[in-house]
């Protein structure tokens, strides 16, 4: 059972991005429930999670359906990068394994 303190305090943020969009966008956000809510859904749909507070925080400035302001634009494309990198790890091991 989780801690109702660490739900609590709990936020999330999910970005959308694609290389036809000008920047990554805020698709959804929250705090507590809503923030599990959002991870649940990232976990159940095969999307990589990405902790880090104090980018959240930035991010949970923006609201829904913006895109984020350019002063964000290289640490948000560091984590793209990350993400992308352990997206190909793991098709390079799937296809290890046949």
């Amino acid at each position: 059972m989780k801690n109702k303190k660490s739900i609590k305090d709990k936020k999330a943020v999910a970005l959308k991005y694609n290389s036809e969009m000008k920047a990554p966008k805020v698709v959804a956000k929250g705090q507590a429930y809503l923030a599990e809510k959002i991870l649940e859904n990232a976990k159940e749909n095969n999307v990589t999670i990405y902790e880090d507070k104090a980018l959240v925080e930035e991010l949970d400035k923006i609201d829904l359906g913006l895109n984020i302001p350019p002063h964000l634009y290289e640490v948000v494309a560091q984590v793209l990068l990350f993400v992308s990198d352990l997206e190909k790890k793991e098709e390079y091991r799937k296809n290890a394994k046949q």
